[in-house]
């Protein structure tokens, strides 16, 4: 018989061992319920040894957030192929992917939990948000956007995480319409704005151009002919 010898792990190893027993743990539950024993306990370590590679929950929530806000940022990246519509359609799937698998810690972090509000959290926090600002632009094809673009584009990531977590709370409405009707949310904005903007209507324009028959924006326009019919 042999005996398996168990791996003494490295200063850097241990730390990103913690960091994701926790993002798991914060991932089921809030933040707020989860404990350095549980984190300790899952991590098949003792409580000491947890602060020996972290002062504190908090320290070690901001370095599971930042692992966390580096996964969600990069859920916003997608190939410059196809109508803008079926892009962003797979932006939104990978987006509820993220809010599914961290239902728990994305609802804390958004309404309020451990960490909220410190200069790091607000900072990890906003630079998701602009990492997902910078690639919808990259996708419009704009380097310098007008006010009205960049209000467009900002309020409709606002839109998205605001209905997240709504969705959160029940999950009423089923992901595969939610998902959809973001897309058509942010068509929606932008033909709002191409109202008052001409520069705003002709990037409309330029988008629609692309879009097919059977894509997402078009479906917006049979939908909302029907209505009205």
């Amino acid at each position: 018989m042999t005996t398996g010898v168990r791996r003494r792990l490295g200063v850097e190893e241990r730390r990103q061992q913690l960091i994701g027993v926790a993002l798991e743990l914060f991932s089921r539950r809030s933040p707020d319920e989860v404990s350095i024993d549980e984190i300790a306990s899952a991590a098949g370590i003792s409580r000491p040894l947890v602060y020996h590679y972290f002062p504190g929950k908090l320290s070690l929530y901001e370095a599971a957030l930042k692992r966390a806000s580096d996964d969600l940022a990069a859920r916003f990246v997608e190939p410059h192929e196809g109508p803008l519509g079926a892009r962003l359609l797979r932006v939104m799937h990978r987006f509820f992917d993220f809010v599914e698998e961290h239902g728990p810690g994305f609802s804390a972090l958004m309404r309020g939990g451990p960490a909220v509000g410190s200069s790091r959290t607000n900072a990890l926090i906003d630079s998701v948000r602009q990492a997902a600002y910078v690639q919808i632009l990259s996708h419009l094809g704009v380097t310098d956007p007008p006010p009205r673009l960049e209000l467009v584009v900002r309020s409709w990531i606002s839109l998205a995480e605001s209905t997240a977590l709504i969705w959160l709370d029940g999950r009423r409405i089923p992901r595969d319409e939610l998902e959809p009707q973001l897309v058509n949310d942010f068509a929606a904005l932008a033909a709002v704005s191409a109202t008052y903007d001409e520069e705003m209507a002709a990037l409309l324009r330029r988008i629609v151009e692309d879009e097919p028959a059977d894509g997402p924006f078009a479906n917006l326009a049979g939908r909302l002919v029907a209505l009205a019919s």
